[in-house]
């Protein structure tokens, strides 16, 4: 199940960006939560291996870890023996993977929501923000993934693991999964980027074809908060103010430049 919240004031965003869960074994509040914001409210969820091979994406994605496993070796060895940090390290720099980013940030997953290349769209269309529960992700999960993850006191895997349990095969991977159940990873700190922008991703298993079929018919916990276009520019102003920016996300002067052209852009 899916649910839908429309958020039409700055007073309706609060709960997004405090929601927790009170864990009485750590007296401690935690969040079981991970976020993706998108622009469009429209938008659909595919992975970019998806946009880009199409229905040939399970015949063309070996190709494609591996030519560029054989090319970017030379600057990160430790992609050599791992599919895994292959993706993670392809995705990172615009290789097609079968990949989608999520962040454990509710600040972040807004950024993003915020965020237009053309900003003369910012208050075109509505945006919208994506929130998984992790644990009920773990709940679906082959036996041998459960018993890896709950071993850890954890709710998200690494790529150890994961190598561990699919024998760095591809294959084994969607044969576990089938169409229903995935994993989610949280990536190496291979850089900053990683880091600031508290990144997680969902492997996509080649038997879910889509996401949010697959969100609706087996979660409960899924919200799509969708957020009023006459409020993106206010968000947007306020995410500034709380150091929630392309500088923060994309650290370096990529990100500064963004914030630069956005900061003196004339609506």
């Amino acid at each position: 199940m899916i649910k839908e919240i429309h958020i039409d004031t700055l007073e309706e965003l609060l709960p997004l960006l405090t929601e927790q869960e009170y864990r009485p074994d750590l007296d401690r509040n935690r969040s079981p939560y991970v976020y993706r914001g998108m622009s469009d409210s429209s938008f659909k969820m595919y992975t970019s291996l998806s946009r880009n091979c199409k229905g040939l994406q399970e015949h063309l994605e070996p190709a494609i870890l591996e030519n560029f496993a054989k090319y970017a070796i030379n600057d990160e060895p430790s992609i050599g023996h791992s599919v895994w940090r292959q993706m993670i390290l392809g995705q990172h720099y615009g290789l097609p993977t079968r990949l989608l980013d999520w962040t454990q940030s509710a600040l972040v997953g807004l950024n993003f929501a915020m965020t237009e290349e053309n900003l003369e769209e910012m208050d075109q269309h509505d945006c919208m923000v994506w929130r998984i529960n992790m644990s009920e992700m773990v709940d679906h999960l082959p036996e041998p993934y459960k018993y890896a993850v709950n071993r850890k006191h954890s709710t998200i895997f690494t790529v150890d693991m994961l190598k561990e349990l699919t024998g760095n095969s591809l294959k084994q991977y969607d044969t576990d999964m089938g169409s229903s159940s995935m994993v989610i990873i949280e990536p190496p700190s291979l850089n900053q980027r990683i880091i600031n922008q508290h990144s997680f991703f969902a492997v996509v298993p080649s038997g879910i074809t889509d996401i949010e079929k697959f969100l609706s018919d087996n979660t409960e916990d899924t919200v799509k908060y969708i957020i009023d276009k006459k409020l993106r520019w206010r968000v947007r102003d306020m995410l500034d103010q709380l150091n929630m920016s392309e500088r923060i996300v994309y650290p370096g002067l990529e990100g500064l430049s963004k914030w630069i052209a956005r900061h003196y852009y004339v609506k």
